[in-house]
């Protein structure tokens, strides 16, 4: 079995362990030395820690020989996007300016699974403090989508973590998603990304670019995967308010039993299917009869919030104002030392009046309250996870001025989701005729994540996307 691991879920490679099949000790190294043959052209990886994860493996090992597991997630691996506080390892943040941040411990969610007992790979390349929906790094490089030889766009801002799930180099990555940064690429490399709920899990020990938007979330092989990494690191954190009052979750990954009779699913009809490739809105359009198939009443409504969504901040006043606000000094003394793409986004924060940003917060939160009404007879809203597949990297990075319209399309069906507060999935529903992944949008009210991970769950026993692997031979050494 230890040849053909690296496509495994985490489920089934728990069970692996559980039939002892393969040790902890063998799943890491199997990942580590798929890295090794892999990282270099794929370039997922930002900083890895072999001898540091054998270590873990060992130790996790031997608890399992004791009858000592800490649960279903003990001894398989996983890697944390750039943005994670780890202790002894630099949180660059995708930028040359932090290379030597050291952190001086591991934030909330790296703790709670190693309390889990994970074993951390390395840390995955992002786009620079997380600020762009393509994923292009221009100093520490940007992750090759597996999914063709030629460069094109990984999705951004979790773009190593969506490349490194999608090529068989870890099983599950963590990513953030502020306006879509799991989702997109999730998307473009064909892996599940789920955007929880802000307050769902702590983002205290994440390097922030929104303390108003930014989430916590995983990016992995299923949706029954992502259930088992929201239970172990969700519920409440002294260090992060915004989890204040949050109970951890139970029983997430057993209430995935593919019964979804009853769920009321709707195609929300509005700006998220304005000037979509074809072939990617025929994809999503096809996945009603599954969700029908499996039981769910299936109809479409005018959600007509989306729109006021995108009406209300066309500008991106409300990140660009908290972007420059928690960057300013390095924004304001080393401007010239970040990523010109990045940079110019940034700065723009500096211009934004006080009653600007009031205005659209308060804006911002009563449309919530019409979003949750909207939705009161709906569980699960479907729209396309992109406009659009990935598209070569070189016709994106031509200049500032076609990456930014590139930009926009990316994000813009996902950061209306991190607007109106919802929770939402990415998950594998197609590929075009050149083969490159299309992604459908599974939206869920806020905090209702079962529901969300119910749908998608029922969709991948009903569909074998999800299974589906790119042909990396251009990648292998000779």
């Amino acid at each position: 079995m230890s040849d053909d691991l690296h496509f495994l879920s985490l489920e089934q490679l728990a069970q692996a362990l559980r039939s002892k099949t393969v040790s902890a000790v063998e799943i890491t190294e199997h990942f580590l030395d798929r890295m090794q043959a892999l990282d270099g052209p794929l370039n997922a990886f930002r900083l890895t820690t072999p001898e540091r994860a054998v270590d873990a493996a060992k130790a996790a090992q031997l608890l399992l020989e004791r009858g000592q597991a800490r649960g279903p997630l003990h001894g398989l691996p996983y890697a944390a996007k750039d943005l994670y506080d780890v202790a002894g390892l630099p949180t660059s943040a995708g930028a040359r300016v932090l290379e030597n941040a050291v952190a001086g411990r591991d934030c909330a969610t790296v703790a709670r699974l190693a309390q889990a007992g994970m074993v951390l790979l390395g840390k995955t390349n992002t786009v620079q403090f997380a600020y762009g929906g393509v994923g292009i790094n221009h100093h520490h490089g940007t992750p090759h989508n597996p999914w063709h030889p030629q460069a094109h766009a990984p999705g951004g801002s979790s773009s190593g973590s969506g490349v490194a799930v999608a090529s068989g180099m870890t099983p599950m990555a963590l990513g953030t998603d502020t306006g879509g940064s799991v989702r997109i690429p999730a998307s473009l490399c064909s892996v599940t990304g789920l955007k929880t709920t802000v307050g769902r899990i702590s983002r205290a020990g994440v390097y922030p670019l929104s303390w108003t938007l930014d989430s916590v979330g995983p990016l992995a092989r299923s949706a029954a995967d992502c259930a088992l990494i929201i239970e172990a690191i969700a519920g409440h954190d002294d260090e992060d308010p915004s989890t204040h009052g949050q109970a951890p979750v139970r029983g997430l990954h057993a209430a995935l039993d593919g019964d979804i009779r009853g769920l009321r699913v709707a195609f929300a009809e509005s700006v998220f299917w304005e000037e979509v490739d074809t072939e990617v809105a025929a994809a999503v359009r096809a996945c009603g009869a599954v969700f029908k198939a499996r039981g769910a009443s299936v109809t479409s409504i005018l959600f007509e919030c989306a729109e006021q969504a995108r009406a209300l901040n066309p500008r991106g006043l409300i990140i660009a104002a908290e972007a420059y606000t928690l960057n300013r000094r390095l924004a304001d003394e080393r401007f010239d030392e970040l990523d010109p793409i990045v940079a110019e986004r940034i700065i723009r924060g500096r211009d934004v009046a006080a009653h600007e940003y009031l205005r659209d917060m308060r804006a911002r939160e009563a449309l919530r309250g019409q979003t949750i009404e909207a939705l009161r007879d709906i569980d699960i809203l479907l729209c396309p996870a992109t406009m659009y597949p990935p598209r070569p990297l070189a016709q994106i990075d031509a200049d500032a001025q076609t990456y930014g319209t590139f930009n926009l399309g990316y994000l813009r069906n996902t950061s209306i989701g991190n607007i109106l507060n919802l929770c939402g999935l990415s998950v594998p529903c197609g590929f075009t005729a050149q083969g490159l992944p299309i992604g459908l949008m599974l939206y869920a009210k806020p905090f209702d994540e079962l529901s969300a991970l119910r749908a998608a769950h029922a969709f991948q026993l009903e569909t074998d996307w999800h299974l589906r692997t790119p042909d990396l031979g251009w990648a292998q050494p000779a």
